[in-house]
């Protein structure tokens, strides 16, 4: 069976979200069923360093799609062209787009509905486009896959899909994530924080991440406890940061916030993560949290917000509060601060709750939701 699989989010050097899913849950994929010939379809040149299995081959096929007119081109011209020359049996598409003009049984994975929920987070092309195609590409995809039952049961209460028709694939976190030993973390910590404890907000600089809020509750967390405790956000400017940048202009504890860039290198970002007192992860609206379950499987505790998807993998083994609300979020950095015996019991909870996200499970879930595209 010839297997097509969009990876035009598998980037050099930008390797976030969608683009670290390709390449955990398909390359493993393809490992794991070399009876099937895979197709990487990618929409730009790809990186040269990547080594795909002898069952893959990557194909470019260009203009790169880099705004919603050349989206419609590349899924509805280019992509269906190529689908009919290698004779694909299906197409899979992780970034919840599908071609519409393509006869080809198509899997779509849709990690969120972000769109919907926090609008202002995006540019107003790609709203329009989201909001106008995604319930076409639901109704055309065979079958549709997500990270969680947060994610699916948004579907189906959205746009009226059935129950069946979608498959809940988690996310797995690398096996670089690992409990730090006291050298490990003192060693990081002399690094980047001067020797002091830190608080860890992973993710890109975004209004959905809610960092202007998490600015504020550590303010009222500092001016409370007097702590030496510093913020470390790891994360790239994206798009739509001016509130945030004007408030860390006069903030008040700008000295004890540490921002550093995109981190690319695994190992570096599971030190950050590994040292950390506790992961704050404040987000309005994810599909999954990927941070979440990598800083549990560092041993770190975890903070994030209520109602959500976070909730929901964390499985109790985190501190909850209201993402919209600042004493809040405050009061639990401050419990956490204050009650060692919780945020040990928080570590020991976190470390069992985890061992179900792996990118294998991914890999085998999202391959059942594909046969299934195949023969509804």
């Amino acid at each position: 069976m010839v297997i097509a699989v969009n990876t035009r989010f598998w980037l050099k050097d930008a390797l976030e979200g969608y683009g670290y899913f390709i390449q955990e849950t398909f390359q493993r994929m393809a490992q794991q069923h070399p009876e099937h010939r895979f197709y990487f379809l990618f929409d730009r040149p790809y990186d040269s360093r990547l080594v795909f299995p002898q069952n893959v081959t990557p194909l470019v096929i260009g203009p790169p799609a880099r705004h919603p007119l050349l989206w419609k081109w590349w899924y509805d011209v280019r992509v269906p062209l190529v689908l009919s020359k290698i004779k694909a049996a299906v197409f899979v598409s992780p970034d919840g787009f599908c071609s519409l003009t393509s006869g080809v049984p198509q899997c779509v994975v849709l990690h969120d509905l972000g769109f919907l929920h926090y609008p202002q987070g995006y540019k107003r092309s790609h709203l329009l486009y989201y909001k106008y195609y995604t319930p076409k590409f639901l109704k055309k995809a065979r079958h549709i896959a997500t990270v969680s039952q947060f994610s699916k049961a948004d579907l189906i209460s959205t746009y009226k899909i059935s129950d069946a028709k979608i498959s809940v694939v988690y996310n797995g976190v690398k096996d670089v994530f690992r409990p730090a030993t006291g050298g490990q973390q003192a060693a990081v910590k002399e690094k980047y924080t001067e020797g002091k404890e830190y608080f860890i907000c992973i993710g890109a600089i975004h209004p959905r991440k809610n960092l202007v809020n998490l600015l504020k509750a550590f303010s009222l967390f500092k001016k409370r406890q007097k702590s030496s405790m510093k913020l470390l956000l790891a994360g790239r400017l994206a798009w739509k940061n001016d509130a945030f940048a004007a408030l860390l202009k006069t903030y008040k504890y700008r000295d004890d916030v540490v921002l550093l860039p995109y981190i690319e290198d695994e190992t570096e970002l599971a030190q950050l993560v590994g040292a950390a007192y506790a992961l704050v992860y404040p987000s309005h609206f994810e599909g999954f949290g990927v941070p979440v379950a990598e800083a549990m499987r560092a041993g770190v505790p975890v903070l994030t917000s209520a109602n959500s998807a976070m909730q929901e993998i964390s499985e109790g083994a985190a501190l909850y509060f209201d993402p919209t609300d600042v004493m809040d979020m405050a009061a639990q950095l401050m419990l956490m601060y204050k009650d060692e015996t919780l945020r040990a019991a928080l570590i020991e909870k976190g470390s069992e709750v985890v061992k179900k996200y792996t990118w294998q499970q991914t890999s085998d879930a999202l391959w059942n939701g594909i046969m299934q595209a195949v023969t509804p």
